[in-house]
């Protein structure tokens, strides 16, 4: 090689160019070209890597470089860099799937890495990038000579033994990536991979006849004028902006409704995310069925979860009166992701009987440590598709704690 670069690759100026050349044929391709954030991460990540530097490449650090982040932030609750590697795995696949890119070279990001792998073009020449395998970049015809005078019966044999060898691999690669990918990326993958945009149906209230409007020369003066104000409880809020996150991190295109403007025909364009149970009709309409779903007494003093195969049982139940006289009780909420038989749709509800519960449901939904032993659990069933969880928490001074797992159902 020709003045070898002093990294983990040892790559020579030739093949580092080569690598920036297809750099540039990724980010000018359509699945690149309109993203500032993918491409930035990307070469990042090529960069330090040649560089040497790959024991730098950490989820903190790209969140920190690439997108802002403080030094403290809590990767967990906050999982932006995991959310873009995924995308960038998805769009490179697909630009490579195209047969006008058989003879580029080839950069991948392993799943559970960021540490990028390059490999030479499937039908080009061997570029001597050291992170291919010899044996596997070795052209068939160097190898024909060796077996070209095997009786044919030997060739079949041979040609299953490969075959075979073939499968085995195949089957790790597709264990190692399955024990190795996050719950966070597992749970979102039928939501993100899906063509179609994502609705965000939130719990909306037409309480306010009137609109205070400060006076822009003297802002302590108000003026009350007549208006029609559609308003968001802000717990509700809180756990669609984390949502949302999910989904604009991903580059996943997705819209904003409130429920009494969503119609059945909105829920058949694509997934949808439910936010609010007892102010979102169609929560309740979608979870009615389900073995987990909310219910009340006649004067909406009492509220509740139930329990379909108890239907006695009441035990995940608010009593309205100490909520408001204390804001100190205990909350319950359901997360459940299905598709529903109505739209034949995705559906992801965040749904708590009080405003703390559907908060901690977004915390939830969007925390890669609950969604890893939520996912594990579903692994646990059976690899059931379909799922509910009943959460709890502590709600004291009107302040969520905690997500406890209640119980789970998976079909």
């Amino acid at each position: 090689m020709t003045e070898t670069l002093a990294g983990q690759y040892g790559v020579s100026t030739e093949e580092k160019q080569a690598i920036e050349e297809q750099l540039g044929r990724l980010f000018a391709s359509p699945y690149f070209s309109h993203s500032k954030r993918l491409p930035n991460f990307l070469r990042f990540v090529v960069e330090h890597t040649l560089a040497g530097d790959s024991e730098n490449i950490k989820e903190r650090t790209i969140g920190i470089e690439i997108f802002g982040r403080e030094a403290a932030y809590d990767t967990a609750a906050d999982p932006i860099v995991r959310v873009t590697a995924a995308e960038i795995r998805k769009r490179m696949a697909q630009y490579y799937q195209d047969a006008a890119h058989e003879e580029e070279l080839r950069i991948s990001l392993p799943s559970g890495s960021y540490i990028p792998h390059f490999h030479p073009a499937t039908n080009g020449d061997d570029s001597g990038l050291p992170e291919i395998d010899a044996v596997a970049a070795t052209p068939l015809e160097q190898v024909a000579p060796t077996v070209g005078h095997v009786r044919p019966h030997w060739l079949l044999t041979l040609a299953l033994v490969v075959v075979a060898a073939g499968m085995v691999a195949l089957g790790s690669i597709w264990l190692w990536q399955r024990l190795h990918r996050s719950g966070f990326d597992e749970f979102w993958q039928p939501l993100i991979s899906s063509n179609d945009p994502v609705l965000l149906c939130i719990a909306d209230q037409n309480e306010y006849s009137v609109i205070a409007l400060r006076d822009a020369s003297q802002p302590s003066r108000q003026v009350e004028l007549k208006d029609t104000l559609t308003a968001v409880v802000i717990d509700d809020l809180s756990a669609t902006i984390k949502v949302a996150g999910v989904l604009q991190s991903s580059g996943k295109q997705y819209s904003l409704k409130g429920e009494g403007a969503s119609t059945l025909d909105d829920l058949r364009r694509g997934p949808t995310v439910f936010v609010g149970a007892y102010d979102n009709a169609w929560t309740l309409r979608l979870t009615n069925s389900l073995r987990y779903h909310f219910a009340n007494d006649d004067d909406m003093t009492h509220l509740w979860i139930a329990d379909s195969t108890s239907p006695g049982r009441s035990n995940w139940s608010v009593d309205r009166g100490v909520q408001m006289a204390t804001n100190v009780y205990r909350d319950y909420a359901i997360v459940a992701r299905f598709t529903d038989s109505d739209t034949g749709k995705v559906a992801v509800v965040a749904a708590g009987i009080g405003r703390g519960g559907t908060r901690v449901a977004g915390e939830f939904l969007t925390d890669n440590a609950d969604l890893t032993q939520l996912m594990r659990l579903a692994h646990q069933a059976g690899d059931k598709k379909n799922f509910e969880v009943v959460l709890s928490t502590q709600i004291i001074d009107g302040e969520p704690g905690s997500p406890k797992i209640e119980a789970t159902y998976f079909w």
